[in-house]
């Protein structure tokens, strides 16, 4: 994917196309006069062709002011302005230059956002959304398809430069970055995104940025006792892998911050087998793992002064004659011992024995896992927010703040002995599923026994990491969100 060039600059250079942001029944702006549009504004206005609706678009060709194209992109009633409103508006406005010759742009519109928001936040958020423009799923294996094409080679924001602003670009460049590799590793099929693709993938990304990449394989973790994980990857002739990134941008002898990914390339639910219909969408199943990925390709581009590692559990999770059963008990990791009595409760079967590896391997300041992990946290929550729990108040508290900024927004759900109660098993530890009830509590329950000695947070991310119906595919997230959280720990 291109990048676009960002740039700063107050005076009123010239550029081939214009945008400007009005709020509705207020298009007298000061800024049109500024740069000579406001007589063309004002024939729209009076002809009825803008009246600044929120997100309503007009491009015309305005010869003789400072560009050949202007845009106008309405933001609506300016006391009812919200973040989710700028949001769409910024999103209008990159529609509206789509399949045109636009090339080099003056962003006015980044002036104007909430008021509980700042300059920086609207440089990031414009940022991200114009590289983001950019995305297209094009593996050869689509077939055919036509490639986006767009003109647009650098963004101007008519704005003093500072330290701030600048970071803030780079954040939002960098982070729509992850996000594309996030996005095509979910969209991939699982015949081509195994196991092995993504610790290819994790392989390159350590060539390319100067991480450590360390890959372990089946025998190995099967001699190091991780019978959880094992268990779910007995049943598929696929290599399973244990994938690990190290980035060091701190002091080496700080603890670093680990992320954790569910990578389940495809789900069948094993014996306890999913319904056929969507079923395709089981693909999406390692977008843990490719968030963790995507972190770490922003990682990359920022440098920023934090350690971070990444542990990614890989696997397929197949009916096979010799896969886990229903009543089979595993010994994980940890050395607790797990009744399983669903196989399609995997993710935190694979998940507990990363945990464990985790701690015993890097003595993590904190850990933060995300999965694709129950059904019920799409019933609870819908498609909107992804849920976090957790056994660190702060942790959560900073990681919400995070999402809150970026707009990847996280909302707490509860822990508690209540829940854990869910998990108890007649012939083993704990049972991996604790009924119907509560099933995203019961599953963090469940992870929360292997993290009781580290800050530990956890995010269910299966209503959120892709979207399906027409538009069918993955979204990136919480790729936003763990990148602002990672930046506020910098030494």
């Amino acid at each position: 994917m291109k990048t676009v060039a960002i740039d700063f600059a107050t005076n009123n250079q010239t550029a081939d196309t214009l945008i400007i942001a009005l709020y509705q029944n207020e298009l007298n702006d000061p800024l049109l006069a500024q740069f000579g549009v406001e007589d063309l504004v004002a024939a729209l206005v009076t002809q009825g062709d803008f009246i600044g609706k929120l997100a309503e678009t007009r491009l015309v060709f305005a010869s003789g002011s400072h560009s050949q194209r202007l845009v106008l992109v309405g933001l609506g009633e300016r006391d009812k302005l919200t973040v989710k409103k700028v949001l769409s508006a910024q999103a209008a406005a990159v529609k509206a230059l789509e399949n045109t010759g636009a090339k080099h742009i003056i962003d006015a519109s980044v002036l104007y956002f909430p008021s509980h928001c700042d300059q920086a936040w609207s440089v990031l958020q414009h940022t991200q959304s114009w590289q983001r423009s950019f995305y297209d799923y094009s593996h050869p294996s689509r077939g055919e398809h036509t490639p986006k094409q767009s003109a647009i080679t650098s963004i101007t924001y008519p704005l003093a430069s500072t330290d701030s602003l600048a970071l803030a670009a780079q954040q939002g460049q960098a982070t729509a970055l992850g996000m594309a590799l996030t996005q095509d590793l979910g969209n991939l099929p699982s015949n081509i995104c195994t196991p092995a693709y993504l610790a290819d993938t994790a392989t390159q990304l350590a060539k390319d940025y100067g991480f450590k990449a360390t890959v372990l394989e089946r025998d190995e973790m099967i001699a190091m006792g991780m019978g959880s994980f094992m268990a779910v990857a007995q049943g598929t002739e696929t290599p399973p892998k244990m994938i690990c990134l190290e980035y060091w941008g701190a002091n080496n002898q700080d603890a670093p911050i680990t992320l954790v990914g569910k990578g389940v390339t495809f789900d069948t639910g094993g014996i306890s087998l999913k319904p056929g219909a969507a079923m395709d969408e089981m693909k999406y199943d390692m977008c843990g793992a490719a968030t963790v990925l995507g972190v770490f390709k922003s990682l990359g581009e920022l440098k920023p002064k934090v350690n971070v590692v990444g542990v990614i559990p890989a696997t397929d999770n197949m009916p096979a004659g010799n896969a886990i059963k229903p009543g089979d008990v595993v010994t994980s990791l940890s050395g607790q011992t797990i009744e399983i009595l669903n196989t399609d409760a995997e993710g935190r079967l694979i998940l507990c024995d990363a945990l464990t590896y985790a701690q015993q391997t890097y003595q993590p300041k904190c850990v933060i896992d995300m999965a694709t992990l129950t059904g019920a946290c799409i019933i609870a929550l819908g498609h909107h927010v992804s849920a976090v729990l957790g056994n660190d108040q702060t942790l959560v508290d900073e990681l919400k703040a995070a999402s809150d900024y970026t707009y990847d927004r996280l909302w707490q759900l509860p822990l508690g002995e209540e829940w854990d109660e869910q998990l108890k098993s007649n012939f083993a530890d704990m049972a991996n599923i604790g009924g119907r009830e509560a099933g995203t509590i019961t599953a963090s329950q469940f992870l929360a026994r292997f993290t009781k000695n580290v800050p530990w947070a956890h995010l269910d991310i299966a209503g959120t990491a892709w979207q399906s119906g027409a538009n069918k595919g993955a979204s990136g997230r919480p790729v936003p969100a763990l990148v602002a959280y990672l930046l506020s720990k910098q030494a």
